[in-house]
C-alpha cells in the first residue's frame, strides 16, 4: 500500500487517530489542546465517520472536570469514549481519573501537557501536569514529536483496550502541539490490524446494561478496601508486556519501530540521557551527530512511564555506561528530585549488577513552559556527565544566580544538516501571518517532495502582539523541535516596519541570506528609512533586500490590513520552491481551503492580493555604506524605573531568556503601571482632534479601548508653555467655567482601530464624512504626537470631588486605571474595565477570571493596571478560571473582617486618637469620592498619632489602618467563565447577598481559547466546538439572578446607550449586596471589522438579541417597579444584524438550509425574550406598587 503523507500538526495527528477509534468524545476548550477538540467538531459536522462506520457522538462540556464526569459515564455505559485537556483542566479531571482506573476502564486521555499555575500561569508546555497524575491509576504514554502523536495515539489505544488499564498519551504543548510536519499517514486498513475487535467487543460488553444488570461504584469499608486496590495488581504488572507486543505488531503493520524504552547512540556509550517529550528528540539527533564523530554517548527516550518497567529499562542501557543524566520538564519543589529523575536511580539500583561499574546518576530540570531546548544543551549535559564530581541536581537553559544549578552552553552549536533551509517570519497578531506560513508549510510538505516543519511563537497579548514563523525544509525528515538560532535563517520576512526600530531580527539572518520587508515606503525610499543598525547588518552580511508596500496593496484588494496572502506570495516568489506559476495556484488552493467558509467575497479579495502583489514586489539596490539617520530605540527613558529597564524592556525585546533567575518574583508579585513604557507602535493611522467642531461628549474617549485618547480641562495658563501644535479650545463644562479643554492621542499606544471615529457624533457640516476626530496615517505625526502627549500628562487631572460624574462627559475627565493593555485593536471589553477603573478604581480590589481580561490585564512583562498621582489604584489578582467568583468572594471577606477589626481596634486606642476622630471614622459616609478622600485624611492622621507607640492595640490598628477606606470588590472575567465553567460558584457567590460586583464581559464564545461555543453563546452562530451552528438558545445570565430578588442585575451595551452603562455601574457599586452586570463584548472572533463593533452592538439591541435593562432591589424597596427597561421593542430582525458577522454567515455557506431554520428560530428567540422581559417587568410592576 503507497504510503500518503499528510502536513498536520501534533493536535490534528493525536485528533485524527482519535476520532477514527472512538465513538465518544467529550470536549471542553483549554491552550493548547482545544484543537483536537475543535477538529472532532468540525470532523462530526461534516459527517466523517470513524473505524467502525459511524460518526462519533461529540459533546461540549462545561468545564474540564465534566468533561471527565461524561466520559466516565460513557465509558460505563460502554462505549468508546475519549477527551482532551492539558494543565489546570488535566486537574480537573483527576478525580474521575482514579476512579476510571479503578474500575480498570479502557480509554485514552490525550494530553498536550502544559505548564500549571504556581507562581503564574503559563499557557506553554511542560509536563507538570501529567507528572500530577502519577497516583491516578492511568499508564502515561509520552510522544515525542507529530509523527509519535498520530502513532501513539493509535498504540495507546490498542493497548488500553487489551490491559484494561487507562492511559494518558501526551506530547509537550506547544512545541509538539502546535509544531507542524509532514508525517506518515495511518489508514482505516492499518488501524483494522493494529486494533483488536475482540477487545473492542470486551469493553463493550463490561457496559451497564439493563438486560444484564449488576452495580459498580460501591462504598467500602475499612475490611475489604485495602485487598480491592491490591487485586488490580496483575493488569499493572502485564501492562508493559501488552505494550510491548502492540508496538511489535504496530512494526509489522507499519514498519516504524518503537520499545518502552528507545536507545539511540553509541553501542558502547558511557554517558547517556534518560528524557521523554520533544526534548527525547532533540537528545536524540544530538547524541547520533556526537557519536559519529567519536563519542561514547547515547540517549533512553522513555515511551511507557507509568506503569514504568525496571526490566526494560535496563535491557535498553548499554551495560559500559558509567554516568547518566535524568532530564524531568518539571519541578516538584521540596522533593529528593525530580519523578523521572528518582524512578530511574531506583531502577539502577534495582540492576545495579548489570553494570561493569556502578553508574552516577545526576538529575536536571529543563524546558519548563516551552522554554527552548537545543542541541547546544544537550551537549552542555554531556560533558557535565563527563565531570569527575558533576552537579548531582542541575538546570539547563537558564541562569540561575540565586542557587547556582545551572550549566552554562554554547549557544552556537549546530547540528541540522546542512540541506535543511531555515526560514523566519515576523508578523503582527491578527495580520493572517502565522496562517498563511502554515498553508506554505502544508505546500511545501505535500506539493513537493520535501520535508517541511513549522512552529510558531506567540507572546502572551491578544492580537496586535508579534509573531515569529520558524519553517524549515529540505529533503531529509526533519527531527529538530527547537527554534531556529542566529545567522541560522537563510531568508528572514519582516511584515511589520515598526519592529525594525525596536528588535534586533536580522540576527537570524545568516552570510548571503534574503530579507523580505514590508513597508509604506516604494523601493528607493526604503533604504533611507532602515534603522542604520539594520543598514549595517545589510551590508556586512551580504543580504538580498526585498521591498513592498504590502498594505497598499491589501488595502486594494479589499482585505484591511491583512497582509497574510501577499507576503506568503512575495515569499514563493523569492525562495523559488516551486515554479512561480505553480507556487500561486497552490497558495490561491489554500486560500479557497481557510476562507471559502467565510464566503465567496473573502477568497476573491485573496485572489486579487495574490494576483497584484508581484508587480508590486521590488529587489531594492543595497548601497556599500550605512548612512541612515534613524536609529533603533535604544532601551527605556532614563525616567523609567529600574525594573522596567532591566527586566522589562528586555522582555520586549524578546531577551527574557537571558534574564537571570534573581530578576524574577520571589512569589509572583509585580508592580503596576508599565504598559506605559511599553510603546508598541503599531498603528498605521491614528485619530487626529478638530477641535472646531468637537462637542466635547466625551465618547470617543470612553470607547477607547486602550485609553489611548483621552481628555482634559485645565487653566488655561497651561497652555503658554505647551508645544507648537498642542491643540485646545474653551472648555464646555457648567461646573468648571473659563477653563481650556483637549483631546489628546497617545500616537505610540494607539492601536489605530477606528472606534473613536466610529462613535464620534459630531460631524463637519461642510465637508461629508469629516468629524471632529478623523484617521490621518501615524509616521508624520508621531514625533509631534509624542511632544503633546508628553506635555498633555503633565496637565493636572481634574479634581474628582469638583464634578458630577454622572454624564459621560464629566466621567471621561477621571483619569484611567487601566492603560495601554495587550488587547485586540478594536476590543470590546477593555471599554467597560477601563471604566471601572476610572470610576472606582483608586480603591478597587479586583478578582479576574482567567481568559482574555487576565491575558491582556495581567501577563508579563507589562500591566495595564495603573495607579494615580497618590500612588493609588487597582490591587488586581488571578486565581483560576473556575473559582473566580468564590475568589472575589474570599477579597470581600478578608475586607470586611479586617475593617471589622480596625473598628475594634479604633475604640481601643481612643486615649492616644481622641473620641472626635475615632467617632468620624467610624461614622464616615463613603459612598461618594468626598466621602472616601476625607476618610483617607483621617487615617492618615491615625498613623501620625499612632506612630512611635509601643502599646500593641496601636501596632495592631497601625497594620490594618488602611482597611478603614471603603474597598470595592470587583470580580471580572468573561462568559466562559461566568456562564459554564464557573456558573455554580457565581450562583452561591450572587445568592450570598455579600457587597461584590460582577462584571461578565459577554463576547458569546470563549475568545481567550480561540472562539470556542459557551452557553452564552446564540442560536445559529458557527464557533468552534458548534461547527454546525448553534442549535440552542442563549442561556439567559440575568434573568436567572433576578429571580433571586435581592441581586442588582444590568444588561448593558455601550454601543447603544453609554448612559445606561454609566448609570449600571453606578448602581452597582451603591447597591449594598450582590450586582452582576453583564455586558455586550464585539469581539475578533465574531468575524467582523473591529472599527464597526459598536455599530453590532447598537444592531444587537434593536434587534432583540440583546435588550437591555436595570433591576434594581432597593428600588422594589421603595414601593418602585425594581425592573426597568432601557432598550426598546426590537425594531429590526435578527439577520439585520447577524449577516454582518461572518459567525453568522458561515453557517450560510456551509448549510443554507439550516442556516435558514436556526437564524428564523433566533428571531423568535429575541421575540420571545422581549416578550418575557415586558411580562416581568409588568408584573414586577403591579406586585411593588401595592407593596
Amino acid at each position: 500500500m503507497k504510503t500518503q503523507f499528510i502536513t498536520v500538526d501534533a493536535n490534528e495527528a493525536a485528533a485524527n487517530a482519535a476520532y477514527r477509534l472512538n465513538e465518544v468524545i467529550a470536549i471542553y476548550p483549554i491552550t493548547p489542546s482545544s484543537g483536537m477538540g475543535e477538529l472532532s467538531d468540525e470532523w462530526a459536522s461534516l459527517g466523517k465517520k470513524n473505524l467502525w462506520g459511524t460518526i462519533p457522538l461529540v459533546a461540549e462540556m462545561q468545564s474540564e472536570g465534566g468533561a471527565a464526569g461524561a466520559v466516565h459515564g460513557s465509558l460505563q455505559a460502554g462505549a468508546l469514549t475519549t477527551t482532551f485537556t492539558a494543565s489546570q483542566g488535566l486537574l480537573l479531571m483527576i478525580p474521575n481519573m482514579f476512579k476510571i482506573a479503578g474500575e480498570l476502564t479502557s480509554t485514552v486521555f490525550h494530553v498536550s501537557a502544559r505548564a500549571l499555575s504556581y507562581q503564574s500561569i503559563s499557557i506553554y508546555g511542560d509536563h507538570s501536569d501529567v507528572m500530577s497524575t502519577r497516583t491516578t491509576g492511568f499508564a502515561l504514554m509520552p510522544s515525542c514529536s507529530v509523527q509519535e502523536a498520530h502513532d501513539m495515539a493509535v498504540i495507546a489505544q490498542a493497548a488500553t483496550l487489551e490491559s484494561r488499564v487507562p492511559f494518558l498519551h501526551f506530547f509537550d504543548g506547544f512545541r509538539t502541539s502546535h509544531e507542524v510536519n509532514k508525517i506518515e499517514y495511518l489508514s482505516d486498513e492499518q488501524l483494522r490490524k493494529i486494533i483488536s475487535q475482540d477487545a473492542v467487543f470486551a469493553h463493550r460488553n463490561r457496559g451497564l446494561n439493563p438486560e444484564k444488570p449488576f452495580i459498580r461504584g460501591t462504598l467500602q469499608n475499612w475490611d475489604v478496601y485495602f485487598q480491592g486496590r491490591e487485586v488490580v495488581n496483575p493488569y499493572y504488572q502485564d501492562c508493559p508486556r501488552i505494550v510491548e507486543n502492540i508496538m511489535a505488531r504496530f512494526k509489522e503493520v507499519v514498519g516504524r519501530e518503537y520499545h518502552l524504552f528507545d536507545y539511540a547512540g553509541a553501542e558502547d556509550a558511557e554517558k547517556i540521557i534518560v528524557i521523554m517529550g520533544s526534548g527525547a528528540e532533540t537528545a536524540r539527533e544530538t547524541a547520533r551527530y556526537l557519536s559519529k564523530q567519536g563519542e561514547k554517548v547515547g540517549v533512553i527516550t522513555v515511551r511507557l512511564y507509568r506503569p514504568f518497567s525496571v526490566e526494560h529499562l535496563l535491557q535498553a542501557i548499554p551495560s559500559t555506561v558509567k554516568s547518566i543524566a535524568v532530564l524531568d520538564r518539571t519541578k516538584e519543589a521540596g522533593s529528593l528530585g525530580e519523578p523521572l529523575f528518582l524512578d530511574v536511580v531506583a531502577a539502577i539500583n534495582d540492576g545495579i549488577g548489570k553494570f561493569k561499574q556502578t553508574p552516577c546518576i545526576i538529575g536536571g530540570r529543563y524546558g519548563l513552559a516551552s522554554k527552548e531546548f537545543s542541541p547546544a544543551m544537550v551537549k552542555a549535559i554531556f560533558s557535565e556527565l563527563a565531570k569527575e564530581n558533576p552537579k548531582k541536581h542541575f538546570t539547563i537553559g537558564i541562569e540561575d544566580d540565586v542557587t547556582h544549578t545551572s550549566l552554562d552552553y554554547d549557544p552556537g552549536f549546530s547540528i541540522l544538516p546542512e540541506k535543511t533551509v531555515e526560514c523566519v517570519f515576523f508578523g503582527l497578531g491578527a495580520d493572517g501571518t502565522v496562517g498563511a506560513n502554515k498553508n506554505s508549510i502544508k505546500i511545501i510538505g505535500e506539493d513537493t517532495d520535501n520535508f517541511a516543519q513549522g512552529y510558531f511563537v506567540y507572546d502572551s497579548k491578544k492580537s496586535g502582539s508579534i509573531t515569529i514563523s520558524h519553517l524549515r525544509f529540505g529533503p531529509e525528515p526533519i527531527k529538530a523541535p527547537y527554534l531556529i538560532g542566529d545567522g541560522q535563517a537563510s531568508f528572514v520576512a519582516v511584515h511589520q516596519f515598526s519592529f525594525l526600530e525596536r528588535l534586533d531580527m536580522l540576527r537570524f539572518a545568516k552570510q548571503g541570506g534574503t530579507v523580505l520587508i514590508n513597508s509604506l515606503y516604494n523601493k528607493d525610499e526604503v533604504w533611507s528609512h532602515l534603522p542604520v543598525e539594520v543598514q549595517r547588518q545589510i551590508i556586512s552580511k551580504k543580504l538580498k533586500l526585498y521591498n513592498i508596500n504590502a498594505y497598499e496593496v491589501a488595502k486594494k484588494a479589499g482585505m484591511g490590513e491583512r497582509v497574510n496572502t501577499i507576503m506568503q506570495t512575495c515569499f514563493f516568489a523569492i525562495s523559488n520552491i516551486l515554479p512561480r506559476e505553480e507556487a500561486i495556484a497552490q497558495i490561491k488552493k489554500a486560500i479557497k481551503k481557510t476562507y471559502g467558509k467565510r464566503g465567496e467575497a473573502v477568497v476573491e479579495k485573496n485572489y486579487k492580493a495574490v494576483d497584484e502583489t508581484l508587480e508590486n514586489l521590488h529587489q531594492v539596490v543595497v548601497p556599500s555604506v550605512a548612512d541612515s539617520k534613524v536609529t533603533m530605540r535604544t532601551g527605556m527613558p532614563d525616567d523609567a524605573p529600574d525594573y522596567v529597564k532591566t527586566v522589562v524592556d528586555r522582555i520586549l525585546v524578546f531577551d527574557g531568556d537571558s534574564l537571570p533567575v534573581s530578576a524574577l518574583s520571589k512569589d509572583g508579585t509585580y508592580p503596576s503601571g508599565t504598559a506605559k513604557w511599553e510603546k508598541r507602535n503599531i498603528a498605521l493611522e491614528i485619530p487626529v482632534w478638530d477641535p472646531n467642531i468637537c462637542i466635547q461628549c466625551g465618547k470617543c474617549v470612553l470607547v477607547c479601548p486602550h485609553a489611548a485618547i483621552r481628555m482634559k480641562v485645565y487653566d488655561p495658563e497651561l497652555t503658554k508653555k505647551a508645544p507648537a501644535t498642542f491643540k485646545s479650545t474653551l472648555a464646555k463644562f457648567p461646573e468648571l467655567p473659563g477653563k481650556s479643554f483637549t483631546i489628546q492621542v497617545a500616537p505610540e499606544d494607539c492601536t489605530g482601530c477606528g472606534l473613536c471615529v466610529s462613535n464620534c457624533p459630531a460631524k463637519d457640516k461642510s465637508v461629508s464624512n469629516r468629524k471632529a476626530i478623523n484617521m490621518a496615517t501615524q509616521a508624520p505625526l508621531r514625533e509631534q504626537e509624542k511632544q503633546n502627549w508628553n506635555y498633555f500628562l503633565d496637565i493636572p487631572d481634574v479634581d474628582r470631588g469638583a464634578i458630577s460624574i454622572t454624564t459621560i462627559k464629566n466621567s471621561q475627565l477621571l483619569q484611567p486605571l487601566f492603560e495601554f493593555s495587550g488587547a485586540c485593536s478594536g476590543c470590546g471589553e477593555t471599554p467597560y474595565v477601563k471604566l471601572v477603573s476610572q470610576l472606582f478604581g483608586d480603591h478597587a480590589i479586583i478578582a479576574n477570571a482567567t481568559g482574555c481580561s487576565s491575558v491582556y490585564g495581567g501577563s508579563l512583562p507589562t500591566t495595564p493596571w495603573s495607579v494615580n498621582k497618590e500612588g493609588h489604584g487597582p490591587a488586581w489578582s488571578n486565581s483560576l478560571f473556575e473559582d473566580n467568583a468564590e475568589f472575589g468572594m474570599g477579597m470581600r471577606l478578608a475586607s470586611d473582617k479586617k475593617f471589622e477589626f480596625a473598628c475594634e481596634l479604633l475604640k481601643q486606642n481612643i486615649d492616644l486618637l481622641g473620641e472626635t476622630l475615632v467617632d468620624e471614622t467610624l461614622k464616615a459616609d463613603q459612598g461618594n469620592e468626598i466621602g472616601i478622600r476625607k476618610q483617607r485624611e483621617r487615617v492618615e492622621q491615625i498613623k501620625q498619632k499612632l506612630s512611635g507607640s509601643k502599646k500593641e492595640e496601636a501596632l495592631l490598628l497601625l497594620n490594618v489602618a488602611d482597611n478603614l477606606i471603603r474597598k470595592s470588590v470587583w470580580i471580572i472575567g468573561g462568559d466562559g467563565w461566568a456562564y459554564d465553567i464557573g456558573y455554580g460558584g457565581l450562583d452561591h457567590v450572587l445568592a450570598s447577598g455579600k457587597n461584590v460586583n460582577v462584571l461578565v464581559l459577554d463576547t458569546e464564545v470563549y475568545s481567550n481559547t480561540g472562539g470556542q461555543a459557551s452557553k452564552a453563546t446564540p442560536r445559529a452562530a458557527v464557533a468552534k466546538f458548534a461547527a454546525n451552528g448553534k442549535g440552542l438558545a442563549k442561556k439567559d445570565l440575568g434573568l436567572i439572578a433576578m429571580s433571586y430578588g435581592n441581586i442588582y442585575v444590568a444588561r448593558v451595551a455601550m454601543g447603544y446607550s453609554d448612559a445606561q452603562v454609566l448609570r449600571a455601574f453606578m448602581e452597582a457599586e451603591a447597591y449594598p449586596g450582590s450586582s452582576l452586570i453583564i455586558a455586550y463584548s464585539h469581539c475578533i472572533a465574531h468575524g467582523i471589522p473591529m472599527q464597526k463593533g459598536l455599530e453590532q452592538q447598537k444592531l444587537a439591541v434593536q434587534s432583540g438579541a440583546w435588550s437591555l435593562y436595570r433591576y434594581n432591589p432597593q428600588l422594589a424597596q421603595e414601593g418602585k417597579n425594581p425592573l426597568i427597561i432601557d432598550s426598546k421593542e426590537p425594531s429590526i430582525s435578527i439577520t439585520d444584524y447577524a449577516y454582518n458577522e461572518t459567525r453568522y454567515r458561515m453557517l450560510v455557506n456551509k448549510d443554507e438550509t439550516r442556516a435558514e431554520q436556526l437564524i428564523k428560530e433566533a428571531d423568535q428567540d429575541a421575540k420571545l425574550r422581549w416578550s418575557r422581559l415586558q411580562r416581568l417587568a409588568d408584573l414586577e410592576g403591579e406586585i411593588h406598587k401595592h407593596q
